[in-house]
């Protein structure tokens, strides 16, 4: 395994890239990048956010209405409006699909709303395997997460009120640590095998299995970066959701944006091995 930086279309790369190049390996190479390389993707997400209008906004608008369509309905449920909400995250990379193909077609001067909702179309079979895997994580967690209110509420489930009350008050301190842990858990496995595999399968039909395999290889090559850029995700959505979920309009899709970045940041092209 030899280290070589590699940038775009041959350019010298930025000092906290270098691409990981193993020549027997049938999978492309992976790039090193540095820990705070987030905040280029978040710029770079920013800059296609403000190019794109109100495209971009639309996917926000999705976002944030999913969100207070599900508070209206549940608001009497915390349970179920917190195992929701974080599963409704832990699918949010594919939800997010659209806002990348919408970079990618920047990328190659086009454009248009209608194209990106139908990016799936020619992929479904890849992308609908990743799709049921998101789906099977989303079901166990929600299962999970009512297992822990069972737990700590076995006299009787909280009103939405006094529920966020005592989250607050931190009366239940040990019922937060343990929600957050086992939460922290799922969304490690959800990012790990997702942060880069859906816009690789977009950008280049890979199967899901190998787009995968590629995802997870890209985050333990990328670990500092992988856990910063978690934290600027998991920030956003917080501050979107703490907004009454207008926040969201313009988190998320700056958020599915630079995404799209990190990816062609993170994975190289075959090209990259005869440099």
């Amino acid at each position: 395994m030899s280290d070589q930086a590699q940038g775009r279309g041959g350019d010298s790369a930025p000092p906290d890239i270098r691409t990981i190049i193993d020549k027997e390996s049938p999978f492309p190479p992976v790039r090193r990048v540095g820990m705070f390389r987030a905040l280029r993707w978040l710029q770079a997400g920013w800059q296609d956010f403000r190019a794109s209008g109100a495209t971009s906004i639309f996917y926000g608008i999705c976002f944030a209405l999913m969100g207070m369509v599900l508070k209206l309905v549940l608001h009497n449920a915390p349970e179920y409006v917190s195992a929701l909400s974080c599963g409704f995250l832990l699918i949010g990379p594919l939800l997010a699909l659209g806002l990348y193909d919408i970079s990618r077609r920047m990328e190659n001067q086009r454009s248009g709303l209608l194209g990106s909702v139908f990016s799936m179309r020619g992929r479904w079979s890849n992308i609908g395997v990743l799709a049921l895997v998101l789906a099977v994580i989303m079901m166990v967690w929600a299962r999970a997460s009512l297992v822990i209110f069972a737990l700590f509420y076995n006299k009787g489930m909280p009103s939405m009120q006094s529920f966020l009350s005592q989250l607050f008050s931190l009366d239940h301190l040990e019922f937060v640590l343990v929600y957050a842990c086992i939460g922290a858990v799922f969304a490690s496995i959800v990012f790990a095998i997702s942060w880069v595999s859906i816009p690789l399968m977009l950008d280049r039909d890979t199967d899901a299995i190998t787009a995968m395999i590629i995802s997870c290889v890209s985050l333990f090559i990328n670990v500092p970066a992988c856990l910063f850029w978690g934290l600027c995700i998991v920030a956003a959505v917080v501050i979107g959701m703490m907004s009454w979920n207008l926040g969201l309009i313009i988190l998320i899709p700056v958020i599915g944006h630079a995404t799209w970045h990190a990816y062609k940041d993170v994975v190289g092209h075959p090209s990259d091995r005869s440099q």
